[in-house]
């Protein structure tokens, strides 16, 4: 396909996946249960955290999570004692336990009551056209707690090699427009032109097929190829693609 084709094609799928029926069988569903911003916001982020393996498994996992917070997230982070993080200890998904979840509390209450909340942490030191370097820096401050060793595995950091899918995910959950009722369009710091697209074996696959991508690995150095393509073919959303590649890899195995 010529660079027309492409873009009507992947337009196509875009308007066929950024759709209210893609919310049946995404985690996306999760912050979905929640009006308040900053309810949604914290139950985004958490539930993009455990977002990897079987789609079931992660929704059932970050619902359960919802229960363990009294489905009150942000009341939840800002107002907990130590005694009510026990309650959390016996929560696992995959490598993500109950140590990695208080720690994740913990941290999430001090970003809101020292530096005004997620959307202003990824929001400071802004570069034109990437949001990867922010994303760097949000592990630092996310970190600065005293921690295990372990959790840090549990925020990637883009210019350490990571693609970073997961907060990537989050971010376009944030910041792209609520118009079509999937995405939430809370976040107006950040310009949706520095977004990435969440770079996964379904999505990296499909774009080596249509020519997006060549290097072979999900890696920060494919995310960087992968978001030059499709910033040629909309360079104002050109993570609007995420829902074309996605679709075609996961329900039209393309």
């Amino acid at each position: 396909m010529n660079k027309k084709d492409l873009k009507e094609f992947l337009d196509a799928k875009v308007v066929q996946y950024n759709h209210p029926r893609f919310l049946e069988s995404d985690p996306i569903q999760i912050p979905h249960l929640f009006v308040k911003k900053e309810d949604i916001e914290i139950s985004a982020f958490l539930t993009a955290t455990i977002a990897w393996g079987n789609r079931k498994s992660i929704i059932n996992n970050a619902s359960r999570l919802m229960e363990l917070m009294d489905n009150a997230p942000a009341d939840f982070i800002k107002n907990h004692q130590k005694g009510d993080l026990t309650g959390l200890s016996h929560f696992v998904h995959r490598t993500f336990n109950g140590d990695d979840l208080a720690y994740f509390i913990k941290s999430l209450q001090n970003i809101y009551s020292t530096h005004g909340g997620l959307e202003a942490v990824f929001a400071r030191n802004p570069q034109k056209d990437t949001i990867q370097p922010a994303i760097s820096d949000f592990k630092k401050t996310f970190f600065e707690l005293p921690h295990q060793k372990r959790t840090t595995k549990h925020i990637s950091d883009p210019l350490k090699g990571s693609a970073a899918k997961r907060i990537n995910m989050f971010l376009r959950w944030m910041v792209r427009d609520a118009a079509t009722g999937v995405d939430f369009g809370l976040w107006n710091r950040i310009d949706t032109a520095r977004l990435s697209c969440p770079l996964d074996v379904h999505s990296g696959n499909v774009a080596r097929k249509l020519k997006l991508l060549k290097r072979k690995q999900n890696d920060a150095k494919a995310l960087a190829e992968l978001d030059k393509s499709l910033r040629k073919l909309d360079p104002i959303d050109p993570v609007k693609y995420d829902f074309a590649l996605f679709g075609l890899g996961v329900f039209e195995k393309f």
